[in-house]
C-alpha cells in the first residue's frame, strides 16, 4: 500500500508538509512553517509540524521534495534536516530561498541540494516524482505527480489559474490534463481560503 500522513497544513494556514510512505521508504513533500497568532501564542515565534513521526522514521527518509519557496512550505527544514540529513529537491528559486535558511542556520554544507525544473522526474525509493509548472504568487512554484506502483498522486502546491503570468509560463494545465486522461489515484489540493 501507499500510506499518506500529514504533519501539517490541515485546517490551517500554514505547517504544509505531508509524507508519502512507499514499502517502507518514505517521500516528504514540503515542510513549512506557521507563524503563531500572538494572542494565542504570547512568546512563540514559530509553530513548526509534529516531527515525531519523521523521527521514527529518519532512516527510511529517501527525500524532500518542495512545491515552491514560501515559508510555510520550506521554513521548517533547518529544525528538522539536522536531524533527518536527506536530499532536498526543489527549482531554483526555491532553493535560492531555502540556502539563505541553511545558512543562517550554519547547515548549507551538510545538506543534499538538488535542483529540478519543470517537467523533470526523480526517482526517490520505489515512487518518481515529476515537477510540473504552476502559477503562483511566487515564482518557480509546481504541482507534483508523485507516480507509485499503484497509481498516480497529485499534489497541487499553491497555486492560482494564471493564464498570463507577470513572469513566467502559464501553468502547464495541459500535462496535467494527459495525467487525468490516464487516471489518477489521488489529487491533493492545497486550498487555502476556498470554500
Amino acid at each position: 500500500p501507499v500510506t499518506i500522513t500529514f504533519l501539517g497544513g490541515l485546517g490551517e494556514i500554514g505547517r504544509n508538509c505531508a509524507a508519502i510512505e512507499q514499502q517502507g521508504q518514505v517521500v516528504l513533500i514540503d515542510c513549512g512553517l506557521m507563524f503563531p497568532d500572538l494572542l494565542d501564542m504570547p512568546g512563540v515565534d514559530l509553530v513548526l509540524p509534529d516531527f515525531t513521526w519523521l523521527r521514527q522514521r529518519s532512516e527510511h527518509i529517501v527525500g524532500c521534495v518542495l512545491t515552491h519557496g514560501h515559508e510555510d512550505h520550506i521554513g521548517a527544514l533547518p529544525y528538522v534536516l539536522p536531524r533527518l540529513e536527506c536530499p532536498v529537491y526543489g527549482t531554483a528559486l526555491t532553493l535560492g530561498i531555502l540556502r539563505n535558511k541553511l545558512r543562517e542556520h550554519r547547515l548549507i554544507d551538510s545538506t543534499e541540494l538538488h535542483t529540478v525544473r519543470p517537467s523533470d522526474r526523480v526517482t526517490l525509493g520505489e515512487v518518481t516524482v515529476e515537477w510540473i509548472h504552476a502559477t503562483h504568487s511566487i515564482p518557480d512554484a509546481c504541482a507534483l505527480a508523485i507516480h507509485t506502483p499503484l497509481g498516480v498522486i497529485i499534489h497541487s502546491g499553491d497555486f492560482k489559474l494564471d493564464h498570463t503570468p507577470i513572469m513566467g509560463e502559464p501553468p502547464d494545465l495541459s500535462r496535467l490534463a494527459r495525467l487525468g486522461d490516464e487516471g489518477v489515484l489521488l489529487l491533493l489540493s492545497d486550498s487555502t481560503n476556498a470554500c
